[in-house]
């Protein structure tokens, strides 16, 4: 397993590398100010806790899920680090890893710019895989059995958050009928928070995973060795993006929060419990089966099954049209953006 000093003595020795490791950890910083910030909103828009204390709790439950989750299990990082091959070539397959990383971002800040839905989760599934089929000029690059995984976890976590946030709906409406309104806001105004702090746990979980593997397949190329050589992913490295990912949310989330908090206002205190409950469960078995899905659209999935529960009229389905306009776009788009920056950095490196 590579120590700290040793990637220190290869950041000064390859430029690549340390390229690549600037542009992971950069999306790793912005996914905790937008898509962490995202995972704790319900709680603010119903009052059920403050947003410096939803921060507070939002960076330390992202913290904690990467570093523990990896310890109990590696799949989803296996799944991405397995996905592609960028040949035997050391050299060649950095540069176009670099150039697969500077796809993602670029494509993240054009996406932003346009107005285009897009997922960082999936945009970096894309960019890898446009680089790969770029190296090896065909599908030999990319690993199908890996990759199938990721239409697995698209189907999985949009049908099992909406029918879980429908079902746990239903039997609180059922269980508390003749609860008392005022003692059933109160607990349910404390479940949703304990609910928000599961979903950002699983978020650093799945996307601390996804960036982590990025970050440890560059370290393995640059050493000319895969990652299954590098004997586990190294205490530092988890905590290296595990920090990145919550000083993000520290520094940013706070206006991410106000915003999509505020556009949640209409869920009562139960359905944010439910939905936050029903994202947590889906993350956390998509999560442990190596499935890597968005965090987020998890989220909405279930937002919209305990929306529908209630009353099928109150569901913006709007939303479930963007989702599927975030993965028509983001899937070829950033895609051919990885592959042909990986064609030009080839030429010009």
């Amino acid at each position: 397993m590579i120590s700290f000093e040793q990637f220190l003595g290869m950041l000064q020795t390859n430029p690549f590398l340390a390229v690549v490791i600037a542009l992971v950890l950069g999306t790793i910083f912005v996914n905790g100010a937008t898509d962490a910030a995202n995972a704790i909103a319900e709680p603010i828009g119903t009052r059920s806790i403050g947003v410096n204390a939803a921060i507070a709790m939002s960076v330390a439950c992202n913290f904690v899920g990467l570093v523990v989750m990896t310890m109990i299990s590696t799949a989803v990082a296996d799944t991405i680090s397995g996905m592609v091959n960028f040949g035997g070539n050391t050299h060649t397959a950095l540069i176009a890893l670099a150039a697969a990383t500077v796809g993602i971002v670029a494509w993240g800040v054009g996406a932003w710019v346009f107005g285009i839905p897009t997922s960082e989760s999936h945009a970096l599934i894309a960019g890898l895989t446009g680089a790969a089929l770029a190296v090896n000029g065909n599908l030999d690059g990319v690993n199908m059995g890996e990759w199938m995984k990721v239409v697995y976890g698209l189907v999985f976590s949009t049908i099992a958050g909406f029918v879980a946030g429908w079902l746990v709906t239903k039997l609180i409406r059922t269980a508390c009928r003749n609860v008392n309104r005022r003692n059933a806001d109160e607990l349910f105004g404390r479940l949703q928070v304990i609910g928000a702090a599961g979903v950002a746990l699983m978020h650093g979980a799945q996307d601390g995973q996804k960036f982590m593997s990025t970050a440890m397949l560059a370290i393995a190329l640059s050493a000319g060795l895969g990652v299954a050589d590098m004997g586990g992913f190294p205490l530092w490295v988890e905590v290296l993006c595990a920090a990145t990912m919550a000083i993000g949310t520290a520094v940013g989330g706070k206006r991410i929060i106000k915003k999509v908090g505020m556009q949640m206002v209409q869920m009562e205190k139960y359905q944010g419990f439910a939905a936050s409950l029903s994202a947590t469960v889906s993350l956390l078995v998509a999560t442990l089966t190596g499935l890597p899905v968005s965090t987020t659209h998890a989220k909405t999935a279930a937002i919209m099954g305990a929306g529908a529960a209630k009353d099928v009229r109150s569901v913006n389905w709007g939303v479930a049209k963007e989702m599927v306009y975030t993965w028509v776009f983001t899937f070829p788009g950033c895609g051919l953006i990885g592959f042909f920056l990986a064609k030009l950095f080839l030429v010009l490196f």
